[in-house]
């Protein structure tokens, strides 16, 4: 598959899940979730969907388990609204850059009060 249609392909499931945890999952175990980035191998057949999750430890795993449970529900969700002839497996996987990028800017706002 070109680079472009799946670029297309793995923002369109990237919405359609991120629409998903928003409105229709109802598991008390997921948290605040951000999708943050999908990608779809060239054929189609897996999807890694990498997950933000706003809370600590605890909230974390939680949500992924809550998402590990959902994923079959997902797939067959992504199955009836999506146009694709094959539906990916989907693999959850947590993304931590945004609290690392939190972390970041936190210890360069106590150096520049420290430097000042």
């Amino acid at each position: 598959m070109q680079g472009k249609r799946l670029e297309r392909v793995n923002q369109l499931i990237k919405e359609e899940i991120s629409m998903l945890l928003q409105r229709e999952l109802k598991d008390p175990r997921l948290g605040f979730v951000t999708v943050t980035e999908v990608e779809t191998s060239k054929d189609l057949r897996a999807a890694k969907i990498f997950v933000s999750v706003l809370g600590d430890a605890a909230q974390w795993k939680a949500s992924m388990a809550a998402l590990e449970s959902a994923r079959g529900f997902v797939r067959n969700w992504l199955r009836h609204h999506l146009d694709l002839r094959v539906t990916p497996e989907l693999d959850f996987r947590p993304d931590h850059s945004l609290e690392h990028a939190a972390r970041i800017q936190s210890i360069l706002k106590q150096v520049r009060a420290s430097g000042s």
